[in-house]
């Protein structure tokens, strides 16, 4: 297990691709608590199964209703690496979209029309460097809905490479990755402030 950070409320670390972000079994709270040896891991926020990087935990029902309203209230800094399927027509650009949910088929979707069953959704992202006809992008998050990086791009024709959900003919992991993440501890109140970078190995190894 990659610790990134940890103090007696929260613990910050790397969640692998394929494992679960949620309290179920093989879940990173369970693996977490086996690891530190503690019985109190919480979930504050989430992260697609497929999906590696970076992720913070409480470890106190306390600190996980602070981290919760921090994000609630757009105070928690999100940023991610993801590799498109082709390029932009910006470098770098503001995407806004409503999204909806097809529970049945567990997809999301951006809706032609606002609905009771649509939410907006915004990132923002820069392009950092190409090869081979993908892109690798940086992305902000300003909303938090599902699979909204996915569904974003994908509608505009540019898949996470590997996605084959969003339409990546890819055979490979979906190349997105929680990079960066900027909170206030919920104790001190001080700025927590982490960033890693993906593995080195393919794709990432093909850009600057």
């Amino acid at each position: 297990m990659d610790i990134l950070y940890q103090d007696t409320r929260i613990v910050v670390a790397v969640k692998p691709a394929g494992v679960v972000s949620t309290d179920e079994p093989g879940g990173m709270p369970e693996l977490l608590r086996a690891h530190l040896h503690t019985d109190c891991i919480r979930t504050v926020h989430r992260l697609d199964a497929q999906v590696a990087g970076v992720m913070v935990f409480a470890r106190s029902r306390v600190a996980a209703s602070l981290l919760s309203q921090q994000i609630r209230e757009h105070r928690f800094s999100k940023e991610y690496l993801a590799v498109l399927c082709g390029t932009p027509t910006q470098p770098a650009d503001t995407l806004t979209d409503l999204l909806a949910r097809d529970t049945r088929r567990r997809v999301t979707y951006v809706a032609d029309a606002p609905s009771p069953d649509t939410r907006e959704a915004r990132l923002s992202y820069d392009t950092v460097d190409s090869a081979d006809d993908l892109t690798l992008v940086r992305v902000r998050l300003h909303t938090g809905r599902t699979h909204q990086i996915r569904v974003q791009f994908s509608s505009r024709g540019l898949p996470l490479l590997g996605d084959i959900r969003y339409g990546s003919k890819a055979d490979c992991s979906t190349a997105l990755w929680s990079y960066h993440m900027a909170f206030t501890h919920p104790v001190t109140g001080r700025t927590v402030d982490v960033t890693c970078p993906p593995p080195e190995s393919w794709p990432w190894t093909l850009f600057n």
